[in-house]
């Protein structure tokens, strides 16, 4: 091959990889103790959440724009897929007292 071939091909290649999605993330969040770890989560708009409850009895990850309602049975998980940018305040309707924030850029 011409060297002019292969520097072309090299520079679409790394070209190529500049411009690749980026892959999502997988973020847990437990619910232990009536508490919400970490209360505080940074992610991006198609993360996805894995909501894990490890205490004997059920919990809510619910926000308060409506966003999401996850229902977690005891020493249960599930998933759900960020959606939307923004900041969403969430809590356990089972126990109002247990608060978190959830940063979704975009």
């Amino acid at each position: 091959m011409m060297p002019e071939r292969l520097a072309s091909i090299a520079i679409a290649l790394v070209l190529a990889a500049m411009v690749a999605p980026a892959r999502a993330a997988t973020i847990e969040i437990t619910m232990e103790n009536l508490e919400i770890s970490p209360a505080d989560v940074s992610a991006k708009v198609g993360d996805t959440i894995n909501w894990i409850n490890k205490d004997v009895f059920a919990h809510t990850a619910t926000a308060k724009n409506g966003d999401f309602d996850v229902t977690l049975p005891p020493k249960k998980s599930a998933t759900s897929v960020l959606k939307k940018a923004g900041v969403i305040d969430y809590y356990c309707r089972y126990h109002p007292n247990m608060k978190a924030t959830l940063k979704v850029e975009p």
